[in-house]
């Protein structure tokens, strides 16, 4: 029984700690669209694709806030970023498509076929496309903790996030509590520099993009 009490307020505390350094790490870099400072790119995480192809109604959100600031002229580019795991099933790909769809033009919007989490997403950025200074775009409920991790990985980043996808309650819910476990998963895979799931060579994709 001591043993187990134990564990159990361990468990707690380092939840509770992961969510605070997720938080405070983000702290001052969080804004709404109007406010947000002008970055090279909008980092946009990926989330469930539809069988169709089409956006989940929370990968929409997110689309559509980096439509708005690539409109606006705040980031010149945009990094979709998420899971390709099979020829069949293509985040990224759904992505840069919409985004051509709403008249992004095709050079400007580059994708990553591995960004299998968002440890995954934000190194990535770093280390295969060269992106140093971002805006990053999610579900609000989400953006403290990818906004931490991008910046403790060497981008200097901030984060708008979506709020239209609130009205789908259950789901948005379901996934603000999982946040908790999600924090304790990336406090760990930043303290011991976990490598990406997949590297490879450099990409040049959003220099070229931010070039013409």
């Amino acid at each position: 029984m001591i043993a187990a009490v134990s564990g159990a307020v361990l468990l707690t505390a380092g939840i509770t700690a992961s969510v605070a350094w997720a938080r405070h790490g983000a702290e001052g870099h969080l804004f709404t669209e109007a406010a947000v400072p002008e970055a090279p790119v909008a980092l946009v995480l990926g989330t469930r694709v539809l069988p169709d192809g089409t956006p989940s109604p929370f990968l929409l959100g997110r689309l559509e806030v980096a439509h708005r600031l690539f409109t606006t002229g705040k980031v010149s580019a945009i990094l979709v970023t998420g899971d390709n795991m099979t020829a069949e099933y293509d985040e990224p790909g759904a992505m840069r498509r919409w985004l051509i769809e709403q008249g992004v033009p095709a050079d400007k919007v580059v994708r990553d076929h591995a960004g299998f989490d968002t440890y995954d997403s934000c190194a990535r950025a770093k280390r295969i496309f060269g992106v140093d200074r971002a805006t990053v775009v999610t579900q609000s409920f989400h953006l403290p903790r990818a906004v931490t991790v991008c910046r403790q990985l060497g981008i200097d980043a901030t984060g708008v996030g979506d709020e239209t996808a609130r009205q789908y309650e259950r789901i948005w819910r379901i996934s603000s509590s999982r946040e908790h476990a999600a924090s304790v998963k990336a406090a760990w895979d930043v303290l011991w520099g976990r490598d990406p799931a997949h590297l490879g060579r450099p990409e040049t994709g959003i220099e070229d993009a931010l070039r013409r």
